[in-house]
């Protein structure tokens, strides 16, 4: 079966999610475009959208919608040439109308996973729990054809791990998209020794029709993006702990997302990165991390405090975030929680730590992003703190010093095939303005 016959019919599991619903949007306006390709032309094209929440179907609908229209706006020159000259189709607006009616008729909805019946694709995108997991592909193992490939959203749970347990021979990849995957270009690879070779080049087809740039990574837990993350996040947590004698928790939590976003010069600190992705699933991928890679803790007893009391952020359906670390108004953090009071605390009470730290960033991530003089900027960003003796310079070289260590671990453990595929995945998944392999400092 080739890749233009297993796009006919395709199945996203755990569609209304936050990563389901992009993943949507993007077969969606795929199989549309295909739809109206003459070779197919009368070829049936059906992408059913599975999600236990029947709400959230609703929600998806309304989503793919704008997301069709919008992308249609974007893209109208490209557009007219296959819809002017239908019956009725004159103007703009009514190429842009046809071009969301063809995207929303491949389109059907439903809470009874069943349905997957007769799926050739199968995207599995249901929350990061090892167990939901399994239990949705081996009843996915159930209900499709023998023939059905499968690529799993997840981020940290080895492949090989839900080939076996599922039964599926083979029949699964790795295909981790980013958040938001409807914007976000990278998406990880993971191969399992298992895997068939003519699943991989169907996936890669796949990424290359979705606009996607592919990295490869090895089946070890977490791979490249969280492997990478999750270490930092722990780092940041004993570099925290290590101030307690000078700070109280949410005072040291604050003063570490400052270091990793001022003095890092990155889009945002670590600990509101952590309630962006959800400190629940920063917990779950700690603990399939811990499970499946001996040798190494992953232990993070504040993120499972967080969660304890359902301090989990992640973000609202209208993309504002939701409360975690910090509480935020829309996406702006605006107050910080102090465990010992339970209690969140303006930021704007929080004037020692800041002179206690020191001038951090003369350069802003934003600032510098498009600039031609970047790598010169940020050069001179790092050597000026290299050679300052304030308690921010130090937390920043440490920092940095922690996050090369990573990068040179997930490329001696063969994670990465190489440091141009983990500096990669820093800049192009997490918009960092370097990798830990590029000469910045």
């Amino acid at each position: 079966m080739d890749i233009d016959e297993r796009l006919e019919q395709v199945v996203v599991m755990g569609a209304a999610g936050k990563m389901g619903r992009g993943i949507s949007w993007l077969l969606a306006r795929e199989m549309a475009r295909r739809m109206r390709d003459p070779a197919r032309r009368g070829r049936t094209h059906r992408l059913t959208l599975v999600d236990v929440r029947e709400e959230g179907l609703t929600d998806l609908l309304g989503y793919i919608e704008a997301q069709a229209t919008r992308h249609a706006a974007r893209t109208i020159e490209t557009l007219r040439p296959r819809y002017r000259g239908r019956a009725g189709v004159e103007t703009d607006e009514q190429v842009v109308r046809c071009f969301v009616a063809d995207v929303l008729s491949v389109v059907r909805t439903t809470a009874d996973g069943r349905q997957a019946r007769g799926a050739r694709l199968v995207f599995e995108a249901v929350p990061e729990a090892e167990r939901l997991k399994i239990e949705t592909l081996r009843h996915l193992n159930e209900w499709c054809p023998a023939e059905t490939f499968f690529l799993s959203n997840t981020s940290s749970i080895p492949i090989q791990v839900l080939d076996r347990e599922a039964d599926l021979g083979g029949r699964i990849v790795g295909f981790h998209f980013y958040n938001p995957p409807a914007v976000q270009e990278l998406v990880e690879l993971i191969t399992a020794r298992e895997t068939r070779p003519d699943l991989i080049e169907t996936a890669r087809e796949i990424g290359r029709r979705l606009g996607k740039r592919l990295v490869p990574a090895r089946d070890i837990a977490g791979f490249i993006g969280n492997g990478h993350f999750m270490r930092e996040v722990l780092h940041a947590l004993q570099a925290a702990a290590d101030l307690r004698d000078r700070f109280d928790e949410s005072e040291a939590i604050y003063a570490l997302n400052r270091v990793s976003q001022e003095g890092l010069v990155r889009p945002m600190g670590i600990f509101q990165l952590v309630d962006y992705v959800g400190i629940d699933v920063a917990c779950s991928i700690l603990r399939v991390m811990g499970r499946h890679i001996p040798g190494e803790t992953f232990q993070a007893d504040l993120l499972q405090r967080m969660v304890s009391r359902q301090l989990v952020g992640g973000q609202h359906a209208d993309g504002s975030q939701r409360d975690g670390f910090f509480r935020y108004a829309g996406r702006l953090a605006v107050s910080i929680y102090a465990p010992e009071r339970q209690e969140y605390v303006s930021l704007g009470t929080l004037g020692r730590v800041d002179r206690a730290l020191g001038p951090l960033a003369e350069v802003a991530w934003k600032e510098v992003l498009d600039d031609p003089e970047r790598g010169r900027r940020l050069r001179e960003h790092f050597a000026r703190l290299a050679s300052a003796d304030t308690l921010g310079a130090r937390l920043t070289t440490a920092y940095l010093r922690a996050s090369r260590r990573i990068g040179r671990q997930l490329v001696a453990d063969g994670v990465a095939e190489s440091p141009e595929d983990v500096d990669t995945v820093l800049k192009s998944g997490f918009h960092h303005l370097y990798g830990p392999f590029d000469e910045i400092a």
